[in-house]
């Protein structure tokens, strides 16, 4: 059975779904597909009781319409400082318009009016932050919440469903390729869908399936570094400083051991730390973090990932984090926790100790143990060192009770080649969001889908 298409796009995470909402006035023939399944159904086991991670696949919250942001807490970072690389690709002028035209079409859709990192006093919070040996990158942000972003995906599930064709639970097998040029795409079950044009947007879950799909085709690619590290949870007021002004605070630190750049990352005030299935075919279980419109716990989790690079002839970035991965899953059977100061004194966390800290843990199916066995030694050193940064900024964070839990790795994918307007080095065929490598957000992958949609409404003279 064969099918014909205006545009197919690969994906349903935010870069997929903005470039359906730019191709679905046109009167194109679309077709938005993605291995997952709808909002509703995206329920992980964890959170309804089970005591581990039973690799659902594809993984409930990873997968489906919305992506892996779906289900996390929804931050809008309406930056082009952070969030992705769409700067140098697109010129600065362009992607700050398509912040603000992305930020009014999340509104339009139902996102909140209220904007942190606006406010007195971030000046003096960068001064401080300064004095840390850290750097503060203040941001403008937009925060759904975990119990609100479904709501603004399904306004925009519905509004799509009447304009364009929706498949979930399909999966990719191929991609058909004749002199240079996309043609089609088969399904696993066998079916060919053909297409002038041919988004590649299968977002963080899907990034390995898009570096062996470019492998076999041929692309160029080059390796992202990796980021590796740990979810640290604390006290909420201990992060008040910062959350009540900023919600998310971006900090940057070099470590003195290794000079690596070490950051803070996804950072959820009165949230919960989860874990996830990733890796499709392979899964490992990691460490996440979601947050509320209104706090749920007492507590604050954010990551802290080290990013390293690495020389020739590495290559394989994705394995690497899945080998790390599943050393914390041997260890523990899915996720390790430990307390700071247990960290700091050579020992295992126990469930007595953890029962006596003063931080409850949120994941309570996180197993006591020893980080130290699961993370190479620069990591954990950029990992201490930024810590203690950090406390001079907030004291209390780096206080013996304070939980790290691993291990947390971000699978970006390869770098593909590509041109300002996303397209690869097959005619027609274009990759946007996170699982390209273009962007490490919802902002920013939804501009790259916009980026992309519009490209192709100007080559068939509908712009």
């Amino acid at each position: 059975m064969t099918r014909n298409y205006d545009a197919i796009i690969v994906g349903a995470g935010p870069a997929g779904i903005f470039a359906g909402l730019e191709l679905s006035d046109a009167g194109l023939n679309v077709l938005l597909l993605d291995k997952g399944g709808e909002i509703d159904a995206r329920v992980c086991p964890v959170q309804k009781g089970s005591k581990h991670c039973v690799f659902c696949s594809p993984c409930y919250l990873v997968s489906g319409f919305g992506g892996a942001g779906a289900l996390s807490d929804g931050k809008l970072t309406l930056s082009t400082e952070v969030g992705g690389r769409l700067q140098e690709l697109i010129g600065l002028g362009q992607a700050e318009a398509l912040v603000e035209y992305v930020d009014s079409i999340y509104l339009k859709f139902g996102a909140p009016k209220k904007v942190y990192g606006t406010g007195e006093g971030i000046a003096e919070l960068e001064r401080q932050a300064t004095l840390a040996d850290l750097k503060l990158i203040p941001v403008r942000l937009r925060h759904l919440g975990t119990e609100h972003c479904p709501e603004v995906l399904k306004a925009m599930y519905d509004y799509l469903s009447s304009k364009l064709d929706i498949r979930l639970g399909t999966t990719i097998k191929d991609i058909v390729v004749e002199d240079g040029k996309v043609k089609a795409v088969e399904t696993s079950n066998g079916e060919r869908l053909h297409c002038q044009y041919l988004i590649l947007a299968p977002g963080r879950e899907g990034s390995e399936w898009l570096s062996n799909e470019a492998q076999k085709l041929k692309l160029s690619l080059n390796s992202n570094p990796v980021d590796v590290g740990c979810r640290v949870e604390v006290p909420m007021v201990i992060m008040e400083k910062l959350t009540s002004v900023l919600y998310e605070s971006k900090l940057v630190f070099y470590s003195r051991s290794f000079n690596d750049r070490v950051r803070t990352f996804c950072m959820c005030p009165g949230g919960e730390v989860i874990m996830e299935s990733t890796g499709g075919s392979d899964p490992v279980t990691t460490v996440n973090g979601i947050g509320y419109t209104k706090p749920k716990t007492k507590n604050t989790n954010f990551a802290i990932l080290v990013g390293t690079s690495f020389t020739e002839p590495f290559h394989e970035p994705i394995a690497y984090g899945k080998y790390l991965a599943r050393l914390a899953n041997i260890l523990s059977g899915g996720v390790l926790v430990q307390r700071f100061g247990d960290l700091m004194s050579g020992r295992r966390s126990t469930q007595a100790r953890l029962e006596h800290s003063l931080v409850e843990p949120s994941l309570k199916v996180a197993t006591p143990g020893d980080l130290s066995f699961a993370l190479p030694f620069r990591y954990l050193k950029g990992i201490v060192e930024m810590l203690q940064a950090m406390d001079k900024l907030v004291p209390g964070v780096a206080s013996p009770h304070t939980l790290l839990y691993g291990i947390e790795v971000k699978f970006y994918s390869s770098q593909l080649k590509l041109t300002p307007r996303l397209e690869t080095e097959i005619s027609n065929m274009f990759a946007a969001g996170d699982g390209a490598g273009v962007s490490r957000g919802l902002v920013q992958a939804s501009i790259s889908g916009v980026v992309v949609a519009r490209e192709i409404l100007k080559r068939l003279g509908k712009s």
